[in-house]
Order: structure tokens, then C-alpha cells, then sequence
């Protein structure tokens, strides 16, 4: 049995809207732990481990120079590598500290974590999963309007990930939204009903 039983995964696809669901769960007044933010903060922290294996270039100002560390990266799969083996430990501790200070409430949790199946086993102990689902193609639509993208850089971004079919059939949990937000609203109700048929102290 995994020792984080409140914890649930927030996860979908790009465009797929996992950002909007975040934020209506935290206006309801649920606990984030935010993947990506610690991510931020760990880099920033890692500013003598990136100029050991990168060099100063990637220094700027005495802080880590994300556009020029992200471009190398993204370009070179080796680099991306280093630097994985440099903050995936870190983030990956900082994330279990979060999850279990939360885990004596006894009361649900969401972990935002974008590539929870990409990155599989390392957060296997994560076992409830919740997918923000959207298909394809509206997908793909969201990323052209929203990062001014042309078609082929969207659907490059797209295919970087697991799919989102697949991603749903294997999710314990999931909120469509492949319509507008009254849909959604009506989606994250639906959700937290679920919840609240496990966690009888639920009063939302």
C-alpha cells in the first residue's frame, strides 16, 4: 500500500487545460503541491552544480540563465541528461517532503505534475492519478492560439509526450475538458463528488 493514500496526481497533456483545473481545486481550497515550482526553485538553488558541469556562460547576474540553459537542453540530449541527473533527485525529495507533511490530515491532496507518466517509475508511489482530458486535435488548437505556434512546433510539443489516449486509459481519475469552462465547472463538481464518496470529512 503507498504511504501517500491522500495524494492524487494532476496530470494530462499539453493544452489539454491541467493549469485551469489546478486553479478551481485551489479555490476550493485544496492543497498544491506545485511540481513545476519546486522544479524553479531547485534550479535556482543548483547554481554552483550547473556551473561545474555547464560553465559560467549559463551564469547570469549569479543566477542559473534559463533561456540559454533551455535551448541548450532541448538541443542536445546529453546535456539535458546532466541536468536531469543534476535536479530530478532534489525536486523529487523536496516533492515527497511536501507530500508527507500533507499526508497526516488525512484529507485529499494534488501533486501538478505535468510528466507523471513520462517520468515513470520515479513517482510510482503517487498511485491515484487524476488526467485533464482533451482530444487531440483541440489540444493542438489550444497550443497554436495560446503560444503562437505554427501546426508542425505544436504538434512537435504534442508528440514529446505520452498521448493522452493512452494516458487516459490508464488514469484512475479523470476531468474532461474538451469544451468550455461552465463544462469544466461542471466536470471538477462531478470530480469532488467522487471524493467525497472516500474522504467522508470532505465539506466543500
Amino acid at each position: 500500500m503507498s504511504e501517500f493514500k491522500n495524494a492524487i496526481v494532476i496530470t494530462g497533456v499539453i493544452g489539454s487545460g491541467k493549469s485551469t483545473v489546478v486553479n478551481l481545486l485551489r479555490v476550493y481550497g485544496f492543497s498544491i503541491i506545485d511540481a513545476d515550482e519546486i522544479a524553479h526553485r531547485v534550479l535556482d538553488e543548483s547554481i554552483d552544480e550547473i556551473k561545474s558541469e555547464f560553465g559560467n556562460e549559463f551564469i547570469k547576474d549569479n543566477k542559473v540563465d534559463r533561456k540559454s540553459l533551455g535551448s541548450l537542453v532541448f538541443s542536445d540530449s546529453k546535456a539535458k541528461k546532466k541536468l536531469e541527473n543534476i535536479l530530478h533527485p532534489l525536486i523529487k525529495e523536496q516533492i515527497f517532503a511536501a507530500a508527507s507533511k500533507l499526508e497526516s490530515s488525512n484529507y485529499p491532496y494534488f501533486i501538478d505534475l505535468p510528466l507523471y507518466f513520462e517520468k515513470s517509475p520515479v513517482y510510482d508511489e503517487f498511485q491515484s492519478v487524476c488526467v485533464v482530458y482533451a482530444p487531440e486535435q483541440i489540444c493542438l488548437k489550444r497550443i497554436i492560439e495560446r503560444n503562437n505556434l505554427d501546426f508542425n512546433e505544436a504538434r512537435l510539443r504534442l508528440e514529446s509526450q505520452i498521448s493522452i489516449e493512452k494516458k487516459r486509459e490508464i488514469a484512475t481519475y479523470i476531468i474532461d475538458n474538451s469544451s468550455d469552462l461552465k463544462h469544466l465547472n461542471l466536470e471538477v463538481n462531478s470530480f469532488i463528488t467522487t471524493l467525497k464518496a472516500k474522504y467522508r470529512t470532505l465539506k466543500i
